[in-house]
């Protein structure tokens, strides 16, 4: 016995036949969807805008850098290090994101017994370890976290006691705002089409993790950094490139263009200047001289003006004179 669609679904909210519902034949009803969504992504966007100075360090966390009262030698190896465990496991873009934020965000409120060495690596296994919690399906146990030239090993009770002062610093707010909740709002935007989507997004996702070791970019909120970078990946699309920076103020309200043309512009600098320092080198090309044949007129008074015949020469008159004295 088939049973239609109206008997496998009697409860449906809506007045339309399921069978129509199914087949996707409400157009009407899809493009009202399509508009509901997108106002409450956009809704959502705004929501992002407006919370997410509650995400990063203050506005003089820079400045302490500047002055040298952090050393940002030592953020920028922490972060590296990061970066390679990431890469290692093969975590997400967002999982390292957001162990940096965690790191930058303690940093500012907390100071370490010292400001590099082995308090800064427990900081970041911890950070790093409960990024990896809130994004990733399978995490790396404590212990196989350290890896890719950990000088320190820390025993798991260590590393537990750790995260929970990160998580006091930090009253418990890991559910962050970063670049990466703007990227695929902002890459529609660039690309409403969808065409380069994918990419746009990916390479985005790249550049952003490539500069979170320089300290310039805490200058600037995340909205700004991912406007940026969408920016800077639409740069390598022929059809994208034309794309005037200084219309990405209008993809929501509350992003400034001063911030995003600033952000671009020293992005884009380390993103060139990467590309260069990834050029293969060229070798220098060896100059070959091919010589033409030689008449043999020219062949003869050649080989008679070589050192080895005039060698020749002068050993047959030695053996002339010879003769001569043993006769």
């Amino acid at each position: 016995m088939s049973l239609s669609c109206s008997d496998r679904f009697p409860d449906l909210l809506c007045a339309e036949d399921s069978d129509e519902v199914l087949s996707g034949e409400s157009r009407a009803c899809s493009s009202e969807l399509e508009s509901r969504a997108t106002s409450i992504e956009e809704s959502s966007i705004d929501g992002f805008i407006e919370d997410e100075t509650n995400f990063v360090p203050g506005f003089d966390y820079l400045a302490r850098f500047q002055c040298q009262s952090l050393d940002a030698s030592a953020r920028e190896e922490s972060v590296a290090w990061i970066l390679k465990v990431q890469a290692y496991y093969n975590l997400q873009p967002l999982t390292a994101y957001l162990s940096v934020n965690y790191l930058d965000r303690f940093l500012y409120s907390r100071r370490l017994p010292e400001n590099s060495g082995w308090p800064l690596q427990l900081l970041s296994i911890a950070c790093l370890s409960l990024a990896a919690k809130m994004e990733e399906h399978l995490v790396p146990s404590l212990i196989d976290l350290q890896v890719e030239g950990a000088k320190y090993i820390f025993e798991p009770k260590t590393i537990q006691r750790m995260e929970l002062l990160v998580l006091t610093v930090l009253d418990w707010r890991l559910r962050s705002v970063t670049p990466f909740s703007f990227i695929d709002f902002f890459a529609c935007k660039l690309d409403p089409t969808g065409t380069f989507l994918g990419f746009l997004i990916s390479r985005a996702s790249d550049i952003i993790l490539s500069n979170i070791k320089e300290a310039s970019f805490l200058e600037y909120r995340p909205s700004s950094i991912a406007a940026a970078a969408i920016l800077c990946a639409a740069n390598e699309i022929p059809n994208l490139s034309l794309f005037n920076p200084e219309h990405a103020e209008s993809w929501c309200d509350g992003l400034s263009k001063e911030k995003i043309l600033s952000c671009y512009r020293l992005m884009q600098e380390l993103v060139e200047d990467s590309a260069r320092r990834k050029q293969p080198k060229v070798l220098p090309q060896l100059r070959v001289t091919i010589r033409g044949r030689m008449r043999p007129s020219e062949s003869s008074s050649s080989s008679s003006s070589s050192p080895s015949y005039k060698r020749r020469r002068l050993n047959n008159c030695f053996r002339v004179d010879d003769d001569r004295n043993s006769k």
